[in-house]
């Protein structure tokens, strides 16, 4: 467990550098010229990020079993993960009104993420991944928000055809994650 939790720590945060500390951000930016600052940034993120997969696979072994989700909990994991695809693919797509309403639907998908993961499994392993990621998108989400907000800034209006631009890329992204790739990269089907 020890493992998951530095990984976390490094990637997560890497990842909140911009929300807690935005000014301190900048400067390193202006240290190390952008391109410095980025192949550090990523370097830290992949560091993290072998950390999270490697310290969750070795808790996996010998898991903590807190609770037993309930019969078919699994769909709804399924609905709040497909959300997020779309949430993530609104973050991405331009010209769709959901990251106009939303502001910051990567977070937010993030959050969505997190939560339908945290239905679904009920070892300890499991919920300190899928809460941290819960609790760092949904913080997020709302921290940019607020600075979005105080700063005056407005996303672009957006159309119809971009929302449906965003829900079929996020659909598709997801089922062949959830269909294909989930069983592939994790080792079990999802929706089986």
């Amino acid at each position: 467990m020890a493992i998951l939790i530095l990984g976390l720590l490094i990637f997560i945060g890497v990842h909140s550098i911009r929300l807690v500390s935005p000014s301190w951000r900048d400067a390193q930016v202006v240290r190390f010229g952008e391109h410095g600052w980025k192949g550090l940034y990523s370097v830290a993120s992949l560091v993290g990020f072998v950390l999270i997969v490697w310290g969750y696979g070795v808790a996996r072994r010998v898991p903590d079993v807190l609770w037993i989700p309930p019969v078919g909990i699994r769909h709804l994991t399924a609905l709040f993960v497909a959300v997020a695809f779309v949430l993530i693919a609104a973050a991405y797509v331009p010209g769709n009104r959901i990251k106009r309403t939303i502001g910051h639907p990567m977070m937010a998908g993030v959050a969505m993420w997190g939560l339908g993961h945290l239905l679904a499994n009920g070892t300890l392993n499991a919920i300190v991944l899928f809460g941290v990621f819960l609790i760092w998108g949904a913080v997020g989400a709302i921290v940019s928000r607020g600075r979005d907000r105080a700063a005056g800034v407005r996303y672009p209006a957006g159309t119809v055809s971009g929302d449906a631009k965003v829900v079929i890329v996020g659909l598709v992204a997801w089922a062949i994650f959830a269909f294909a790739l989930h069983r592939w990269l994790i080792g079990m089907s999802p929706l089986a």
